[in-house]
């Protein structure tokens, strides 16, 4: 039973204490302190720390389909726990009857203790499960501390069943940190676990 404090007039329940996720303890604990040695950085607070995640999904069936958007914002709730915000075209294209303002995908901002859930599902269940997996790429950072790469399905992740699935669905996931080079975005991501390709594959 969760502890009882009095106040006026009512009995108010104390809140339980929020359990810190799996690897923001061990980058807090351990890692940190691990990439400032092996980086060379004079200060701890220039150690490289994810910032966010953004995965993203595109339904361009939805167009004529709006039902496949209902669905895809469904999987993503339920891989993400968290609600997605429905992304629309920016401009208009003729040749694929696209309308400005229509929606075509959706896509969900993860930060805190979400966004360290995720990443460890990520790396702990749903890319061990990628089929004919090789290594994520090396060559997908942007120069300015930022990983992006794509699953061609949402199957992966244990959270979704086959059996209420409609189609299969892929989507692009970027790893936003406050890295500066790749070199130290690629130590982050190494320290957490990706499975990086070896050069040469």
């Amino acid at each position: 039973m969760p502890e009882t404090k009095k106040g006026k007039g009512a009995t108010a329940v104390a809140e339980l204490p929020v359990p810190i996720p799996r690897l923001k303890q061990l980058y807090d604990e351990k890692l940190r302190a691990e990439l400032k040695e092996s980086l060379g950085l004079p200060n701890i607070m220039q150690v490289p720390r994810v910032e966010k995640i953004v995965v993203s999904m595109g339904v361009g069936a939805a167009i004529t389909t709006g039902s496949l958007l209902d669905n895809a914002q469904r999987d993503m709730t339920l891989i993400t726990g968290q609600k997605p915000i429905v992304t629309r075209a920016k401009k208009s294209i003729a040749g694929f009857k696209l309308r400005e303002g229509q929606a075509i995908g959706c896509k969900v901002t993860l930060r805190g203790i979400r966004m360290y859930e995720f990443l460890d599902r990520l790396v702990s269940l749903a890319i061990p499960r990628i089929r004919d997996f090789r290594g994520l790429p090396t060559k997908a950072f942007d120069g300015r501390g930022n990983y992006t790469f794509g699953v061609t399905e949402q199957l992966i992740f244990p959270e979704i069943e086959y059996d209420k699935i409609d189609v299969t669905r892929g989507m692009d996931i970027t790893i936003v940190t406050s890295a500066n080079t790749n070199a130290h975005a690629k130590a982050l991501l190494d320290a957490f676990g990706f499975p990086f390709r070896r050069e040469g594959q």
